[in-house]
C-alpha cells in the first residue's frame, strides 16, 4: 500500500469564526469559494455526519471529474472531516478543515483556518511522480480557497467588528 500524502495550508482570515463555520458548513456553497469546484451537483444543506454531497471539479487543464464526499466528523467551530471519491489515481481522499478563533489587537475577531488533504497516490512510481508535481498546485488552491472564503464573507457584509 502506498504511503499517505498530506498537504496542509494555513491562513489567517479577517472574518469571525462563526461566519467561517457557517459558510464552510453549507455544502451547497462550495463552488462559491473552493478553488477547483465548478459546481455542486447534489447536497444536503448544512453538513451532517454521514450525509453526502457531490461536485464537478476541475483537475488538470480542461479536464474535470465528478466527486462525492461524505461528512465523517464534526466538532462545531473547530474541525470537520470529509472523505471523497472520484479523484483517481488518488485513493482514500480525506479533507480536513480546522479552525481557531483569533482576537486582533483592535478587538476585531478573525479565524485561523487550516485546510488539509490526505490521500494515497495510486499507479506506483508514476502516481508518486504525479503526486509530487501536483502538491504545489494543491497548496496554491488551498490558499486561493481560503482567500475566496474570506472575500465572500466580507462581501456578504457580516465581518463581526467586535468579539462577543
Amino acid at each position: 500500500m502506498a504511503a499517505v500524502t498530506e498537504v496542509t495550508e494555513r491562513a489567517v482570515l479577517a472574518v469571525p469564526l462563526r461566519r467561517v463555520w457557517e459558510v464552510t458548513s453549507a455544502t451547497d456553497r462550495y463552488a462559491e469559494w473552493v478553488d477547483g469546484v465548478l459546481e455542486v451537483t447534489a447536497h444536503h444543506g448544512t453538513a451532517e455526519v454521514g450525509r453526502t454531497y457531490s461536485e464537478r471539479n476541475r483537475t488538470v487543464g480542461p479536464l474535470t471529474t465528478r466527486s462525492t464526499w461524505t461528512v465523517r466528523e464534526i466538532d462545531p467551530l473547530r474541525r470537520r472531516v470529509d472523505t471523497g471519491t472520484g479523484f483517481e489515481p488518488m485513493h482514500g481522499m480525506t479533507n480536513i478543515f480546522e479552525f481557531r478563533r483569533l482576537t486582533f489587537d483592535d478587538g476585531t475577531e478573525g479565524t485561523e483556518m487550516t485546510y488539509s488533504v490526505r490521500y494515497r497516490p495510486g499507479l506506483g512510481v508514476v502516481g508518486r511522480t504525479i503526486d509530487r508535481l501536483q502538491q504545489p498546485g494543491l497548496r496554491k488552491a488551498f490558499q486561493t480557497s481560503m482567500r475566496n472564503l474570506e472575500d465572500l464573507i466580507v462581501a456578504e457584509g457580516d465581518t463581526g467588528t467586535t468579539t462577543p
